[in-house]
């Protein structure tokens, strides 16, 4: 066994937001850690779960702005781990959905040290559920589909296009720029009735859902005001959220649908 002062990498996932959801396994890294990297979306709460000793480094990346690249992240873990021991790299949802947490772990062993990962409870499954809504349900979605909207050079990304020709739920991650972009793919392909949510900070006390169509909810986020992270969900499943009931979006044919499934 691996002592605390041994140079060793844990990558851990914080979850959605809320410190709560955090694994007991993450918090056994984190209660052991000798130095903690962690991302924007991570609730600084747990942090307190580190040692005093700790150092406590934010390498937050958010849209338009970059405390540190990624390279200058990788050689960070690989210093600290040799100064402090176990570091830990704490990831906003699951390290492992577009968290670029196998690269960093790749980097550490290239290196000589030790990497383990820690799965942690992604938003595009959780986040939706927070929000009443499954992403799968029997008779109406089959699968699930979890997207990033942007390519690596901003672009929105072609699976967008290949999304839209599915009956499956399609969760689109850091996408709330390409909202407008999004839908329009979506109303092209005919599926301008298709229920939409717009979730922002799922699971937080701050969290805030706008629901509607593919043909309006562009207009209903101009309305609320929304900003990221948010997640974006589009399919029948979405009217499954009581929310959309009791706003009266029109999704009561879903409804029935529920109750005689």
């Amino acid at each position: 066994m691996l002592s605390d002062s041994t140079p060793r990498l844990s990558v851990v996932g914080a979850g959605p937001g809320d410190p709560e959801l955090l694994t007991i396994k993450g918090l056994k890294a984190l209660q052991s850690a000798g130095a903690v990297l962690y991302d924007a979306l991570v609730s600084e709460a747990l942090l307190e779960h580190a040692p005093v000793s700790a150092v406590r480094i934010f390498v937050g990346k958010r849209r338009n702005f970059k405390k540190f690249t990624q390279d200058e992240i990788n050689a960070l873990i690989v210093e600290l781990a040799r100064q402090h021991g176990h570091v830990v790299r704490l990831k906003g949802g699951d390290p492992f959905v577009f968290g670029r947490g196998y690269e960093e772990m790749e980097y550490a062993q290239a290196y000589g040290i030790p990497a383990t990962y820690i799965p942690g409870i992604s938003s595009s499954i959780a986040v939706a559920g927070l929000a009443g809504i499954p992403v799968t349900y029997r008779n109406l979605s089959r699968s699930f589909w979890v997207i990033t909207a942007t390519t690596s050079d901003g672009s929105l990304s072609p699976d967008i296009q290949v999304a839209a020709g599915s009956d499956a739920t399609i969760v689109v991650l850091m996408g709330l720029a390409k909202l407008p972009e999004i839908v329009e793919i979506f109303r092209q392909a005919g599926r301008g009735d298709l229920p939409v949510a717009v979730l922002q900070n799922g699971s937080l006390p701050s969290a805030k859902n706008v629901f509607g169509t593919v043909e309006n909810i562009v207009q209903h986020i101009e309305k609320e005001i929304l900003g990221s992270p948010a997640v974006i969900v589009l399919g029948e499943v979405v009217g499954l959220s009581e929310v959309c009931w009791l706003e009266g979006f029109g999704f009561e044919d879903l409804k029935v649908r529920r109750l005689l499934v």
